[in-house]
């Protein structure tokens, strides 16, 4: 499998308790903190907003490939990605996700249609497929 791009990032301090993140070639740079729904101070981002940024940006670029290889035309795209910390009876954490995604100039089967599509392509999408609860729910949107 030929390589077609690595992004890196180093992790210091305490991870999501005060840890600070920074990408190696300098384009990001932010703190972590917990935050106050956990107790925490909050105030910073934490790994799950910092995943589902990765995902949605990732999702986006999925279903814009999706309407180009349909020859669809949006006329707009938008993404929430809700990315949720569980944890069960036995005191594991794990993770679920709900991807609304909001698709201007088609109508609800397409935005349906290619919602669906990208969750097929999207490579946050297959490499969560089977191990978290995914929701992806789409909406044709006017304006």
């Amino acid at each position: 499998m030929a390589v077609s791009y690595t992004g890196t990032v180093i992790v210091t301090g305490e991870g999501r308790n005060g840890g600070h993140v920074a990408s190696s070639d300098g384009s990001l740079t932010i703190s972590l903190a917990v935050p106050k729904e956990l107790g925490g101070a909050g105030g910073a981002t934490n790994p799950e907003q910092l995943f589902a940024a990765g995902w949605g940006a990732c999702f986006l670029g999925a279903v814009r490939r999706a309407a180009a290889d349909r020859k669809v035309r949006l006329t707009s795209t938008s993404i929430a990605v809700g990315t949720t910390l569980t944890h069960g009876d036995d005191g594991e954490f794990g993770l679920s996700a709900v991807l609304t995604l909001e698709l201007g100039g088609v109508d609800q089967e397409t935005a349906t249609e290619l919602a669906h599509a990208a969750h097929r392509i999207c490579p946050y999408s297959k490499a969560t497929r089977g191990n978290i609860p995914v929701t992806v729910q789409a909406t044709a949107v006017t304006g």
